[in-house]
């Protein structure tokens, strides 16, 4: 009966392979039928179900907030039913990293139908800025824009080992500490040479240094608010913002 509910509400696909693709970012390939023919927009997400969501301990524990957690699809391949995702550690002990650290070939996921507006819109030039976590939605977005169309931005990382391979080059930084907001990803985009007119911005990552990223865009250099699109996905002391 509960698997039956979970399939008719949720998708459910298998684990085919986990690896690491930086020191605290592992990518965990999802296959099955249920992906055979999924539509999806570059920057989507999924709401995996990090723990049992139909088991009678999560609700006699009221962890039902521990189910959910959101993650940025990194690929995916209609054809063969794959999805990517990539996970960053973010150290500790919370139901998501226990997750990804658990997670292994051959064992089953339930997880939400690709959603979200975080996507590229339309624009004379786009600017990204954002850490590790926002790279994972970057991705797939800067490989949806045409060559010929100028791309700027900024990815931040902890370590430089730690920066996600880009279709597109934006300025790396790494950041120093655990300051939030970061000064070093607000640095280097009040840095960057950006054309007199405004394009279109997307900013992800921690959120408190997105509104300090946001706040320079608009204020310092004039850009209308509608053409800054924010998604944060977290904050010391929460993950999962959605």
């Amino acid at each position: 009966m509960a698997r039956a509910l979970r399939e008719m509400l949720f998708l459910v696909g298998v684990i085919e392979d986990v690896h690491l693709l930086t020191p605290r970012m592992r990518r965990v390939r999802l296959s099955g039928p249920a992906l055979k023919g999924l539509a999806w927009t570059p920057g989507q997400q999924v709401r995996v179900h990090v723990t049992d969501m139909f088991a009678a301990r999560t609700w006699l524990r009221g962890a039902i907030g521990d189910v959910l957690r959101t993650y940025s699809i990194w690929a995916a391949d209609a054809d063969a039913g794959t999805l990517d995702l990539v996970v960053f550690d973010h150290e500790g002990d919370s139901p998501g990293n226990a997750w990804a650290r658990g997670a292994t070939p051959g064992q089953e996921v339930t997880f939400s139908r690709p959603q979200g507006d975080f996507v590229v819109r339309p624009g004379g030039y786009h600017l990204f800025a954002g850490d590790e976590t926002a790279s994972v939605a970057f991705g797939p977005m800067l490989g949806e824009i045409p060559a010929a169309t100028p791309v700027y931005g900024v990815a931040e990382a902890g370590a430089a080992e730690d920066h996600l391979p880009l279709p597109r080059d934006l300025v790396r930084v790494e950041r120093t500490g655990q300051d939030v907001p970061s000064a070093a990803l607000l640095e280097a985009v009040q840095a960057l040479d950006l054309p007199g007119e405004p394009g279109v911005a997307y900013l992800a990552g921690e959120a408190r240094t997105l509104q300090a990223v946001r706040r320079h865009l608009v204020a310092e250099r004039g850009w209308p608010r509608r053409s800054v699109v924010t998604k944060p996905f977290w904050t010391p002391g929460k993950r999962g913002m959605d």
